[in-house]
């Protein structure tokens, strides 16, 4: 951690006379106390150990580990509190280190602030033992103790060490009565700034390895889409990057890049407890979901009214390897719906215009071979469509198709009778009603030289022969 120029300033200002013996006394208790630097963290991993099961346990952190950061941070943490250089690098260096490190382990953030506020917590507590033994040093020393016992005193503690209580003990009794909790407060300021710097390193690393993450997450889930799930070591590094089983129920869905959609549905399937990974891809967006039992027609009717992406998704698959061949029956499906429609479809739902699409020229074929002279006559021509594919969708009964229709059951008998007629095929032909359920489903995907022909309208269409403001009038 770097040092603010606010925070040096403050304990440095001229003229401020508090301000310097406080800096003095700071300095005597850093020099007192790094000399014990290794002791001070044998304390401070103790007490980490008795305080946090993450580290106890040894698992992520070995002792070592949290040895050599323990240390190296009370060092930086006690030059810069005492305003001395820093031995190596800057001061910002261990925290920023910690912060890393703790990231790639995985130690919750939280944990190693905690690690922090308890290691500031005892060099807390060495500090005051360090004031109070030099006052108490010296207040022998002012009773008249005699030099007999003041030299057993500095026998105990050391020679240099008793010199540095004598530094400490002048400074804390001229700083005043209230030195104990100014130190401390110093302590804190110290211990806060260099949390802040270890945790800006650790959210930090965690994007990098989030991205790095991605980065594989995507690369794998391509290779299975490209058919490369075919190889057990690659669909397994994908089922272990996307965190989802390689067996299970799964589909593929391939949306088109609508300006009025979303990037990717995963928001709309998340609200739904769906989980589902997407990406774009040549110029449309892949999405692979895991469905529980039942949950592909919840699927389909989402894409359908939750949002306004155009869709098709794959039948369903239970093995990442084959995510490939999903892939491409969902882009038929896709291809068999018009653009910027809003719709969405099943591959299974869509066979007969999944086999046309693919051939153009032959719907194009079957479209003028079952329907082309229906497609002539201008005149009848929106009136007989609409009411064919109604019909054929209601079993050839006239009665259902009049009551959508909103028409007597004569009239729709009278206009597959003038198809019949312009067509040159039965009505009662098993044939002739295929070749024009083909026809129907093949003219929106057929085109002219004005660009695709329409597809049949329905009774909602205001603009329909018998649609909604003719309703009530029979014929």
């Amino acid at each position: 951690m770097t040092e603010t120029g606010t925070s040096r300033a403050r304990r440095t200002r001229p003229g401020d006379r508090s301000e310097g013996r406080d800096g003095e006394l700071r300095r005597a208790l850093a020099l007192a106390i790094v000399p014990e630097i290794d002791d001070l963290t044998r304390r401070v991993v103790a007490d980490i150990h008795a305080h946090s099961d993450a580290y106890a346990s040894g698992t992520s952190v070995s002792h070592g580990d949290l040895w050599e950061i323990c240390r190296d941070n009370l060092l930086r943490a006690l030059e810069d509190f005492g305003g001395l250089p820093p031995s190596a690098g800057d001061f910002g260096q261990a925290a920023r280190e910690t912060g890393r490190r703790r990231a790639e382990q995985n130690v919750p953030l939280d944990t190693v602030l905690q690690a922090y506020r308890r290691g500031g917590r005892v060099m807390w507590q060495v500090m005051a033992e360090h004031l109070r033994a030099s006052r108490a040093g010296r207040a022998e020393q002012a009773e008249g103790a005699g030099p007999a016992r003041a030299g057993r005193a500095e026998g105990a503690a050391g020679l240099s060490a008793a010199g540095r209580g004598r530094d400490i003990a002048d400074e804390a009794i001229a700083s005043g009565l209230d030195t104990e909790l100014d130190i401390a407060g110093a302590v804190w300021e110290t211990i806060d700034r260099y949390s802040l710097v270890m945790a800006e390193s650790y959210r930090l690393t965690q994007l990098e390895m989030e991205g790095r993450q991605d980065t594989r997450r995507v690369a794998l889930f391509e290779a299975v889409l490209d058919g490369r799930g075919d190889d057990p070591a690659v669909a397994s590094a994908a089922a272990a990057a996307l965190g989802v089983p390689l067996h299970d129920r799964y589909v593929i869905v391939v949306a088109a890049q609508d300006p009025a959609a979303p990037p990717n549905l995963a928001p709309v399937l998340d609200d739904h407890g769906i989980w589902s990974f997407w990406r774009p891809r040549s110029g449309r967006y892949a999405g692979i979901v895991r469905l529980a039992a039942g949950e592909s027609g919840v699927l389909l009717d989402l894409l359908r009214h939750r949002t306004p992406a155009t869709a098709g998704m794959s039948p369903e698959f239970d093995r990442l390897s084959q995510a490939g061949r999903a892939l491409r029956l969902a882009e038929q499906a896709l291809r068999t719906l018009p653009a910027g429609s809003g719709e969405a479809a099943a591959f299974d739902d869509r066979l007969p215009e999944a086999l046309l699409v693919g051939r153009p020229e032959i719907a194009e074929r079957i479209v003028a071979t079952h329907l082309g002279a229906v497609l002539d006559n201008g005149a009848e021509r929106d009136a007989l469509l609409d009411t064919l594919r109604i019909w054929l969708d209601n079993g050839c009964s006239a009665a259902r198709a009049a009551e959508q229709l909103y028409c007597h059951r004569n009239t729709v008998l009278n206009r597959i009778g003038r198809i019949a007629e312009l067509t040159g095929r039965s009505a009662e032909s098993g044939e002739a009603r295929l070749g024009w359920a083909l026809a129907l489903r093949a003219l929106p995907l057929s085109t002219t030289d004005d660009g695709p022909l329409p597809a049949p309208r329905g009774p909602a269409d205001p603009d329909f022969p018998d649609g909604p403001a003719r309703r009530g009038r029979l014929r």
